[in-house]
């Protein structure tokens, strides 16, 4: 699934091709995604992109009159490709741009979303129960110890819920912790306010490095065979149960939280 660094480099990616660039139509495939691509999306015809951005996993493409919110869902991806060449069976929406180019959505299990809005996006349905960015001053070890306070769930369930920050999934928890020495299955309301500073810290650091990872796989988006930039990480315990710890040499052990896989360090992780 796409997280935070992914869509982030994908809004880095398609920025400088799309901004500024008049939409010269909006082509719709496959209207069922998550949710039916509305039919006011041809509004967008014959406007520029003048902003590129994103909020938790959406990427706003914003133009006079409205803004485009994309979600990548489980499995879907952005990429430009020459407007001419022939769609894939899972290429569902085309936004040809002026340039000979298209913004093409590309989405196998249509879990993914496209929509228009002309209200404020900060007061949208779908964002404005949202959490903190987790890379701004909003997100810190205050933010965090005030609501775990009644909070009795796992501390690895607590710092995926987006609505108490967002964009951080599976892969970037468990690193997070890690990085910080808190065991995933601690409750959340046990987690001291000190240590919360220092997870606030590892969260960022992991997301920031992932991020910086993905800056080299940009030219991707230019090419019609282009991935998006989801990158090989480094990882100390995601995806590693059975193996040696990096820093201990203890066995990676692997559970299920919330129907997801956890992967921590019992010895470096309390």
């Amino acid at each position: 699934m796409p997280e935070l660094p992914e869509v982030e480099t994908t809004c880095r990616g398609i920025e400088p091709h799309t901004k500024g660039r008049k939409v010269t139509a909006v082509i719709v495939r496959q209207p069922q995604l998550r949710w039916l691509v509305p039919e006011s999306i041809q509004s967008l015809v014959g406007q520029s992109i003048d902003a590129v951005s994103r909020r938790s996993k959406y990427v706003f493409l914003e133009a006079q009159t409205g803004t485009v919110m994309i979600h990548l869902g489980m499995s879907g991806s952005l990429r430009l490709v020459d407007a001419t060449l022939a769609p894939d069976k899972h290429d569902h929406v085309d936004l040809v741009l002026d340039s000979g180019k298209a913004l093409r959505l590309h989405d196998p299990r249509r879990f993914g979303a496209v929509l228009w809005t002309t209200e404020n996006t900060d007061d949208h349905k779908l964002i404005t129960h949202l959490g903190p960015e987790p890379l701004t001053d909003a997100f810190d070890m205050n933010h965090l110890h005030k609501i775990a306070h009644n909070r009795s769930m796992s501390v690895k369930q607590f710092i995926m819920d987006g609505k108490v920050v967002v964009g951080v999934g599976n892969i970037y928890a468990s690193e997070s912790l890690f990085m910080a020495g808190i065991s995933p299955k601690r409750a959340a309301n046990k987690v001291s306010k000190q240590r919360y500073e220092l997870l606030t810290k590892c969260i960022k650091q992991v997301l920031a490095r992932a991020i910086e990872q993905g800056g080299t796989t940009l030219r991707d988006f230019v090419q019609a065979e282009g991935k998006p930039g989801y990158f090989q990480q480094e990882l100390n315990v995601y995806g590693r149960a059975g193996e040696k710890c990096l820093v201990c040499e203890s066995v990676i052990k692997q559970i299920k939280q919330g129907q997801r896989s956890t992967f921590y360090c019992s010895d470096c992780q309390k």
